[in-house]
């Protein structure tokens, strides 16, 4: 008597289905009767192929894994075109919704994930598609033959794929993305920047931080309006902001139904005999959205159903990445963020577009992100799924398969040395390994020497190691270390200088791309140089660069000052030292309304409020900004006090109005972002009251003028002025105090005081660099188009106003990147 073969029903005809079935026929063919149920009207296709196809560069055939003639082939039963209506877990059957019924003995969902899609005003009107299957990939193949403007919500790997496809296709394609990294769940910052400019090159720009409004239109979309009141034109729109596993009707069935169907290590749902694999299941707490989980799921399962491992478990897939779209290599594996305990390799090389992040914990390779170079991203992923120790290649890694293969165990110089001559050494300036031996062997043996013969580290610096290390195997003995300026910080070689420097000659825009031109070695920077990079970047294009309030520390961020107990103090500016009974009244009311423990007059003619709470803040902001009072910035790099006496007006030894010249410059120069913290004085006669010659800029009014003086300091190393000039008139004085402020915004380095400044580069070198009327003209043009942006009131901007006050929180955005306390600093005096 023959006996019956089990029967095994497939509910999800894509790649899950497809796969499960082939696996199970690879291991006993005569196992099962099999029938598979499709929604689609088509044969099983590789939908992750489905870019390709919008693109242009693959049709449907080359996408097909399982055609119709194969289920044929393999005797498996098809029902293309048919979903599930109904699970009867008691009678073991499944009906159709056509109503017929198919029994089964054991069942396997593979019901995938559905799109989701923002509930936006405009979501249903004509010309608002997703991108999911292949009804999708038609919809808007068809819109770009009309060609028009095509709108992507999401910055993910579909939607970036989706918008190249279209723009491929000619359309005008733009991808709205709600954090400020592309792909930030799959890439960091750096890689993210580069992949943003890639994209550009093809056709695709991007709008980050921006979040979804409406979608405009009478009948058909004709545009997406963001929060921020901008409208982007669209006879397109893809929503590809994310999927969610497909659980009817497994869940109406009755079946443990979280996230997605629950299933254990052997893919068995909470019936014995129904199982589910892809990207409708649930797995530890953990939804899948990549298809390498797909096939760990399918190849346990195929073993546990035809018994040929019936202790076969699955335990989780680690994830790798790959974005198709041609010409863009990039690659993302595991933990490529980092975290507690990692530590990160950077490999940059801008000349190439490279970009490579490995990630160690422990000694093992936990994660990596390649851009441009994503050749060894096989190899990475292996070493990261085997989990042995990188100990003895850690030197060599970040250098692909082929490189550490061949030097593996090896003395970095030994190393170096070892490389074939025609090994680049210089990307930027494409010197080779034996370039750079002959210019040492011909008797440069200096790192400068070498620069000048063959160039080799002239550009970038990054391989400066690289040459060096070449020197000392040339030279042996006979080689000496350089020494060259302090690193700005351990992320990188180079100094503040050649930082600056760089930023206008190479034009770098953003963090990112200073970090990648310059082969930074960390991939986010930290708390040292971000503020720096940040600050330079205002410097140097401020109506160009959108401060990022992630590189600036926490009482700039909180515009107060933080204490030792938590609360923050608030000093309210008062121009040259005045007041009015209005702002001290308006003070008073502060004090009694919001219980401040302490008023303190400080050094710098002001008041300062300490003991407010931090969500009082902007309620007691906006009580002050009503009074006409803005912020004194005493938290800030920036002008603190213009520090003045009463002058001419009302002492009877003052010279001129001193006053008055204090009010005059603190208007002109409040707001503006320094290198450090920057104080004036004005003092009405040589009897210097209000001690201008302990400042970072003083004046000092005489019978026949002003005496400027500049790099005072009266903090633990008392400094007194250098007198720079003189001059006749208070709009003199007003041009050199901007025309000094700006050469010192533009010259110094980050957290250097004018003190010291002045001292590195020579009191000559200020005087030279502010000589003629021409140098500081341009200077004062600079500073004023500088403050057209930045001079600007944060209270005004972050205080109630028609809506009562809301708790206040920190401007970080603490998504990704560097978060508030890296750069956190200890309390800095007010005044």
């Amino acid at each position: 008597m023959t006996q019956l073969k089990e029967r095994l029903v497939v509910i999800g005809a894509g790649m899950a289905g497809g796969r499960i079935v082939e696996e199970i026929l690879k291991r006993d063919e005569q196992r099962f009767e099999i029938s598979i149920i499709g929604a689609e009207n088509c044969a099983t296709y590789d939908r992750i192929q489905l870019s390709p196809v919008l693109a242009g560069e693959k049709v449907f055939d080359d996408i097909v894994t399982h055609s119709q003639e194969w289920y044929d082939a393999n005797a498996v039963k098809t029902h293309f075109g048919y979903w599930v209506q109904s699970i009867d877990t008691v009678a073991k059957s499944i009906t159709l919704h056509d109503g017929q019924t198919i029994g089964y003995d054991k069942l396997i969902l593979a019901m995938g994930s559905d799109p989701i899609r923002l509930p936006l005003p405009g979501a249903d009107l004509a010309g608002v598609v997703a991108f999911r299957d292949l009804h999708d990939v038609d919809l808007m193949q068809k819109a770009a033959e009309r060609g028009g403007e095509a709108v992507v919500i999401g910055g993910g790997l579909l939607g970036l794929e989706a918008a190249y496809g279209l723009a491929k296709r000619g359309m005008k394609a733009t991808v709205i993305h709600l954090v400020d990294v592309l792909m930030e769940r799959q890439l960091d910052e750096a890689a993210g920047r580069l992949l943003e400019k890639a994209l550009a090159e093809r056709g695709v720009g991007s709008i980050l931080n921006a979040q979804s409004e409406a979608i405009l239109g009478e009948t058909h979309v004709e545009g997406l309006k963001l929060k921020d009141g901008r409208i982007i034109p669209a006879t397109l729109l893809v929503q590809a902001v994310g999927i969610r596993p497909h659980v009817e009707p497994a869940k109406s069935s009755g079946l443990t139904v979280e996230r997605g169907i629950v299933v254990d290590d052997q893919m068995r749902t909470s019936d014995p005999d129904i199982f589910a694999v892809g990207e409708c299941v649930q797995h530890r707490g953990q939804c899948y959205g990549l298809v390498a989980p797909i096939w760990d799921m399918c190849r346990t399962l195929a073993d546990v159903l035809t018994e040929k491992n019936p202790n076969a478990e699955y335990h989780g897939s680690n994830l790798a990445t790959r974005l198709k779209v041609s010409g863009v290599d990039l690659y993302s594996a595991g933990q490529f963020s980092g975290g507690e305990g990692c530590e990160d390799i950077v490999f940059r090389d801008p000349g190439r577009g490279v970009y490579k992040r490995i990630v160690i914990k422990d000694d093992k390779l936990v994660g990596t992100v390649l851009f441009g170079e994503a050749g060894d991203g096989g190899w990475y992923f292996d070493l990261m799924k085997k989990g042995e120790s990188v100990a003895d290649i850690r030197d060599t890694l970040i250098f692909g398969q082929a490189v550490t293969h061949a030097l593996a165990g090896q003395d970095p110089s030994d190393a170096v040395a070892a490389w074939p001559d025609d090994t680049e050494v210089c990307g930027c300036n494409g010197v080779s390994k034996g370039q750079v031996v002959a210019a040492i062997t011909a008797g440069n043996d200096t790192l400068d020497k070498v620069r000048s013969c063959s160039k080799a580290s002239a550009s970038c610096g990054s391989c400066t190691g690289i040459v060096e290390s070449l020197l000392k195997c040339t030279l042996g003995d006979k080689f000496k270390a350089q020494t060259g300026p302090k690193p700005m910080c351990k992320c990188t070689e180079h100094g503040h200088s050649h930082v600056r420097n760089a930023i206008v000659e190479q034009r770098l825009m953003n963090i990112p791309d200073i970090m990648q031109a310059l082969k930074w070695g960390t991939p986010d920077g930290c708390s040292s140089c971000r503020p720096a990079l940040n600050y330079y970047l205002l410097c140097a294009w401020p109506k160009q660069y959108k401060d990022d309030p992630r590189s600036r520390f926490v009482n700039e961020r909180n515009h107060a000052n933080i204490q030792k107990d938590g609360t923050y103090s608030v000093v309210p500016r008062m121009w040259g030292g005045i007041t009015s009974a209005k702002e001290l009244r308006a003070i008073a009311d502060v004090v009694d309304k919001y219980d401040v423990p302490m008023v303190k007059v400080t050094g710098g003619q002001r008041l300062d409020l300490f003991g407010i709470k931090k969500q009082d803040l902007p309620a007691v902001w906006a009580d002050l900004n009503a009074a006409g009072m803005v912020s004194g910035h005493a938290y800030a790099k920036a002008l603190r006090t213009v520090k003045t006496c009463v002058g001419s007006e009302w002492c009877r030894f003052g010279t001129q109005d001193s006053t008055g010249l204090g009010v005059k410059l603190e208007q002109a120069t409040w707001g503006s972002y320094m290198p450090h913290k920057f104080k004036m004085a004005v003092s009405g006669c040589p009897r210097n009251c209000a001690e201008a010659t302990i400042k970072d800029f003083g004046v000092v009014c005489v019978d026949s003028g002003y005496e400027l003086h500049v790099a005072g300091n009266a903090g633990i190393h008392v400094r007194v002025t250098d007198l720079l000039t003189k001059v006749a008139t208070e709009e003199e004085a007003l041009e050199w105090s901007m025309a000094y402020v700006q050469l010192y915004r533009e010259d110094a380095w980050y957290l250097e005081r004018t003190a010291p400044w002045v001292e590195r580069v020579g009191l000559q070198y200020v005087k030279d660099g502010l000589a003629t009327p021409e140098q500081r003209a341009a200077l004062v043009a600079r500073f004023l188009e500088s403050q057209e942006v930045y001079q600007v009131d944060p209270w005004a901007e972050h205080a109630p106003k028609s809506e009562p006050a809301k708790v206040f929180s920190p401007l970080a955005d603490l998504r990704d990147g560097v978060t508030q306390d890296h750069l956190t600093t200890t309390q800095e005096p007010a005044e």
